[in-house]
Formats: structure tokens, C-alpha cells, sequence
């Protein structure tokens, strides 16, 4: 980790003893307040610790302070003046934390029971779990037309119940995943992972060979959707991240729909001439959600195939 200088707030809270919980927030650039709104709705034995992964806005980091004090919860908001990305932030964020568990929340969700924090509390009570996965839905996203397209791609494929996101256990979202203080020294996120997309599916991976993951029904809803275009520029981020993966879980990837529909499309030919008709395909408004996320799916395997 790098040693760059954090700036520290800590509410009046914060000074208690160690909880049962720390939930850890990361964000650059989304305003998180929201999210801090739903958790100050609840009360329990746990923590909060906010990231400023370099968004360098002053207003928003006011905003952020300002919740911060008022929330009934021991809370720490860390602000840093450069970006350090997905994997170093989460791992800072535990530096941090001062619970057995801990519950990794992106900014952009929001708890879709009132008895979010509590549920969790009860089961970490219970079973003290590992790795446990929540499960996120689309229940409160606004349904926007510029959206359309990523609800219909993450409907069909994230949002899933625990039953079967149990199927492939090791494939969990930071979005909403909780850790038990013990596992995760000895498996932090991969800081060689740059950009956008699988530090969370290789974490699971590597975590897998050793611990049980649990999947349980306590979801927060996404509220981040993207544009067509701004996913498509997330999958062509990603290419880098898949051939990590590729290269150090080839076991377990190759089994993934998008590993074997990319072995098969890195036998078809003039992939530099059709590959971006795919794309153009998928961006554009008026065919049917159905075609579009099917094209956008193949574009993704057509950048992954060059990974394979």
C-alpha cells in the first residue's frame, strides 16, 4: 500500500469501544450520503468507515463530514487527495476497522430492509460466518431510459437468489459482502489489479480453497446503473483484469460462461472488423433490450478472447 497522507474525521462517537461490525464504504466522486441516510435509520453494535478515494471535491466531502457527525453510529471519514483504486482503497479501508467483521458496502447502494444491519448482526450472533454474500437487486433504481440496457444485462445475470448464486460460490461483489476479520489477513484484495472489473471474483476465488462462502438473502439495491456506452468502456477496461484472472485461476474460470463463449470466439475470424459492429449494435436506442444485452455480452467475450 502506498504511504500517501490521509485526512481524518471521526464523529464523537467514534472513541467506543470495538464493535461486532465495521462497515466500510469506499467512494470517488458518488455522493455516499444517501447510503449514510438509510444506515442512520438503524442502530446496533457497529461501525462505519467512509473512503474518499480522491474525488477532490470539497462540497462533497462537506456534505460527507456533515453526515458523518450526525450519524447515531461510531463513524471515520478518510480522504485522500489521489485515487488509489478498488483494490488498494477496500484494503485501506480494513486498516481502519476495528470489528471481527467486516461488511464491504459501495456508495451506490441502498439497504432494501429496514433490518439491514440487524440481519447481519444476527448472523454473524449465529454462525460467524467466513465470507457471506448478501445479494444486491434493482428493487429501489430509478428506471431511466438511458439505464435500460445495464438493468436488463444485470437483471438477468447479478441480481440472483442466494440458491443459486451458491452454485459458484466464489463469484461474490463487493458490493455487499461480509468478512470475517481473520480471512481477510490472510487474503486482501490483489493490488495489482488496475482499472475496472474481477478483484472481487479472483478475492473469492483464492478465498474459496480455504473457506466456506455463505449466501444469504439480505440485499441492498444498486443504484449505480450505466449508460450502454459507459458499460461498454467498463468491459474494454476489463480485458486486462480477465487475463489476470485467466492466468492465475484457469481451473476455476475456464468453467465461466464468458471463458468458454471467449475460446470460442478466438477462433473466428476478422474479430477486429466485427468486433465493433457488436458494440455499435448494442449502443444504439430502438432494437429490443433482448438483442442489444446479447450483443453487448458477445462484444465482452470478443475483448476477452483476446485473453484466452
Amino acid at each position: 500500500m502506498t504511504a500517501q497522507a490521509e485526512i481524518l474525521f471521526d464523529n464523537p462517537l467514534w472513541p467506543r469501544g470495538r464493535p461486532a461490525l465495521s462497515i466500510l464504504i469506499p467512494f470517488k466522486g458518488d455522493d455516499p450520503t444517501p447510503l449514510l441516510a438509510a444506515l442512520a435509520r438503524e442502530t446496533g453494535d457497529a461501525e462505519v468507515v467512509i473512503l474518499d478515494d480522491g474525488s477532490r471535491d470539497p462540497a462533497l466531502a462537506a456534505r460527507v463530514e456533515a453526515a458523518i457527525a450526525a450519524l447515531p453510529l461510531p463513524a471515520r471519514f478518510a480522504r485522500l487527495a489521489a485515487n488509489e483504486g478498488r483494490s488498494k482503497g477496500r484494503n485501506r479501508l480494513v486498516a481502519h476497522a476495528r470489528a471481527g467483521h467486516f461488511l464491504f458496502l459501495d456508495s451506490d447502494m441502498l439497504p432494501d430492509s429496514p433490518t439491514f444491519i440487524a440481519a447481519w448482526l444476527d448472523l454473524i450472533a449465529r454462525e460467524n460466518p467466513a465470507v457471506a454474500f448478501g445479494g444486491f437487486s434493482l428493487d429501489q433504481a430509478p428506471a431511466r431510459a438511458d439505464h435500460a440496457l445495464h438493468r436488463a444485462m444485470a437483471g438477468h445475470s447479478d441480481c440472483l437468489p442466494a440458491t443459486e448464486r451458491a452454485l459458484t460460490p466464489e463469484k461474490i461483489f463487493t458490493s455487499n459482502l461480509l468478512v470475517r476479520a481473520d480471512v481477510f489477513a490472510a487474503e486482501s484484495f490483489d493490488e495489482g489489479f488496475a482499472g475496472w472489473g474481477w478483484e472481487d471474483v479472483e478475492w473469492g476465488m483464492r478465498v474459496a480453497r480455504c473457506w466456506p462462502i455463505l449466501h444469504v438473502e439480505n440485499t441492498a439495491t444498486h443504484l449505480g446503473l450505466d449508460t450502454a456506452r459507459t458499460l461498454a468502456d467498463k468491459y474494454e477496461q476489463s480485458t486486462g483484469n480477465f487475463a489476470r484472472i485467466v492466468a492465475t485461476h484457469h481451473a476455476v474460470i475456464s468453467h465461466y460462461p464468458s471463458y468458454k463463449v471467449a475460446r470460442v470466439l478466438k477462433r473466428a475470424p476478422l474479430r477486429s472488423l466485427w468486433r465493433p459492429m457488436l458494440k455499435a449494435y448494442a449502443l444504439t436506442e430502438g432494437p429490443p433490450l433482448k438483442t442489444r444485452a446479447f450483443a453487448l455480452r458477445l462484444y465482452r467475450a470478443a475483448l476477452y478472447a483476446e485473453a484466452v
